[in-house]
């Protein structure tokens, strides 16, 4: 063990990243291996951290919090499919959730700057898809 109470420097985690922060919490198997403990973990850190678990001072309205267990390839797949975008194999393609401003111009710049770090990390964009949303619960 290091000074502290934090744990020795191990595989992708390291104690100097340690640090305050609002409420995050972040469970994974590095295996890879899918398995309902990780779903059961993950909702017991949004139960956990109330104030990050999608309660705000709006009942209705929430903060975006909840879980992502994995790429859902056959949704991912169709929607693209509909916008005429082709994937590759699972595994072979990731998927990047962004909340764009709504002013059309300052999109379009925020977009090509997104594009620009894609193609620097010498990725490929295959496309863009809209989120559908439902505003009618909002206060």
């Amino acid at each position: 063990m290091n000074k502290g109470t934090l744990p020795d420097s191990q595989g992708l985690y390291n104690p100097k990243n340690e640090h305050d922060s609002c409420g995050v919490g972040f469970v994974a198997n590095i295996k890879g291996q899918q398995s309902h403990t990780i779903i059961q973990q993950g909702l017991d850190i949004l139960r956990n951290l109330t104030h990050r678990g999608a309660v705000g001072a709006d009942p209705l309205a929430g903060d975006g919090a909840g879980i992502l267990i994995q790429i859902p390839d056959a949704f991912i797949r169709a929607e693209c499919q509909q916008l005429a975008i082709n994937l590759p194999a699972l595994g072979q393609y990731g998927v990047g959730m962004l909340f764009f401003p709504r002013e059309e111009e300052t999109c379009k710049i925020a977009m090509q700057k997104v594009a620009d770090y894609i193609a620097a990390e010498g990725q490929t964009l295959l496309g863009w898809r809209d989120v559908p949303t439902d505003n009618t619960a909002l206060g």
